[in-house]
């Protein structure tokens, strides 16, 4: 599809000259020799690109900024206007050339133009899928640990502090960061995202601080690292624990002066980003033995999050289950699927290695392989849970009271309430008011507790 242009000048001789150039040059080209004309056109139809001379007969040519809804404008103006084209770039002109100027130059400039409009254009896309992605309004959590964490990030997201998240693979290290930076006054800026294990060691350092031309073999132009990408915004480098020795010294320079030497050059420039880190390895035993910069560690250890395993937190397995089954469903366009009884009971019962992605990944495959309106426990690949006990011979003749409360105490250190009221076969409401009117307090919790 051929690139739009609105070509906004009053000079008629130029406007066609120009035109002309524009059009061999494979655009499409409008001429307009007043604003009005201008609006007219733009009310006709879209357009990526204007260019406008400053100067018109029915006003400024920077009038029309606030009318394009995030089209670039190039202002088109004399040697003795340069002063207001700067002062057009700051109301959100993207760029101006001074007349009289060579046609190829101002070819150039559209080109470097329109490119630059669509990798923001672009960032702003991949903004929408990492937020729909990883929804950070939306981080499900009931338990005294997460909401621990809620009120953390709550506190340290406003500041520039390096954070160091904490925690086993799968348990959502990631969508953390993300929601720090989403909190944080550089929202708007880029989040750079790095994971240290996944890039040969030899390429890890041309990765981060960027390279020159000719640094080394196969470089062949330069290249901007990700440190530099993250500029005014945030670096997010998961799993630090991997970066080698010479690597964490470049980057403890970067933390400590905002100094950043890419391969092959001569001189530093400078950066400012916001350090966030993540780990699921034991950092101060790795600066025991010698693999991790204590100065380093410092650094990063000032604030820390811990999250905790999904299996010690398993009264969010059903919220957390209810939660990515609507967004999977949804993802893959799938009819809504609910969470009965026995897949719970499947999903209870599991350990969870993996965490909060390994959660993810069954849902998955559960939404994929499913039919009708319920999740097929089978579907799920996980083992049923063991039968509930077979109650001793004298509990037979007990009492369904006495048989209740037997029951509780003989298992409620090795089940969770949810898990007991299942046993039970009744719910997890009734389980609850059954133990305050028999007194049956799990140890370490009082009257009226939950």
């Amino acid at each position: 599809m051929s690139t739009t242009l609105l070509l906004l000048e009053d000079e008629a001789v130029i406007r066609e000259a120009l035109g002309s150039f524009l059009a061999r040059e494979g655009y499409t080209v409008h001429g307009a020799a007043t604003l009005a004309e201008a609006r007219e056109r733009l009310a006709a139809g879209p357009v990526d690109l204007v260019l406008a001379d400053l100067r018109l007969p029915d006003g400024e040519g920077t009038e029309l900024l606030a009318e394009l809804d995030g089209v670039p404008l190039i202002v088109l103006t004399s040697y003795a206007s340069v002063r207001s084209a700067v002062s057009a770039m700051k109301q959100g002109a993207a760029d101006y050339i001074a007349k009289p100027f060579d046609h190829r130059e101002l070819a150039l400039l559209i080109e470097r133009t329109l490119r630059s409009e669509r990798l923001e254009r672009r960032a702003r896309q991949l903004g929408r899928e990492s937020r729909e992605r990883f929804p950070v309004d939306t981080l499900v959590g009931q338990c005294p640990a997460m909401r621990r964490v809620f009120r953390q990030i709550e506190k340290i997201a406003p500041t520039d502090a390096s954070v160091l998240i904490q925690g086993e693979s799968g348990t959502g290290k990631e969508l953390v960061a993300r929601a720090l930076h989403a909190h944080s006054l550089r929202s708007e800026a880029p989040f750079i995202t790095v994971n240290c294990a996944s890039i040969p060691e030899n390429l890890i350092e041309s990765e981060l601080f960027g390279h020159e031309q000719g640094a080394f073999t196969g470089a062949v132009r330069r290249k901007e690292g990700l440190i530099a990408a993250a500029h005014d915004g945030t670096l997010f480098l998961d799993e630090i624990g991997e970066l080698a020795p010479g690597v964490q010294a470049q980057l403890l320079r970067v933390l400590q002066n905002g100094e950043l030497r890419p391969l092959g050059a001569t001189r530093v420039r400078h950066v400012n980003v916001r350090l966030i880190a993540a780990t699921h390895r034991d950092l101060a035993a790795m600066v025991r033995d010698g693999s991790f910069r204590e100065d380093l560690y410092y650094r990063l250890n000032v604030l820390v999050i811990h999250l905790p395993p999904l299996r010690e937190r398993r009264e969010d397995i059903a919220p957390l289950a209810e939660f990515l089954l609507g967004r999977l469903c949804a993802r893959l366009n799938r009819p809504p699927l609910r969470l009965g009884e026995a897949a719970l009971a499947r999903l209870l019962a599991h350990d969870w290695p993996g965490n909060v992605r390994e959660l993810e990944n069954t849902l998955e495959r559960a939404v994929i392989l499913g039919e009708g309106g319920e999740v097929d426990p089978d579907s799920l690949g996980l083992d049923a849970p063991p039968a509930a006990p077979a109650p001793a011979p004298l509990e037979q003749a007990l009492s369904l009271e006495e048989y209740f409360r037997q029951f509780v105490l003989r298992y409620q250190d090795r089940l969770t309430e949810t898990e007991l009221a299942r046993r039970l076969g009744i719910s997890r409401k009734s389980l609850w008011e059954r133990r305050q009117r028999l007194g049956l307090f799990r140890p370490g919790r009082g009257p009226g507790a939950d």
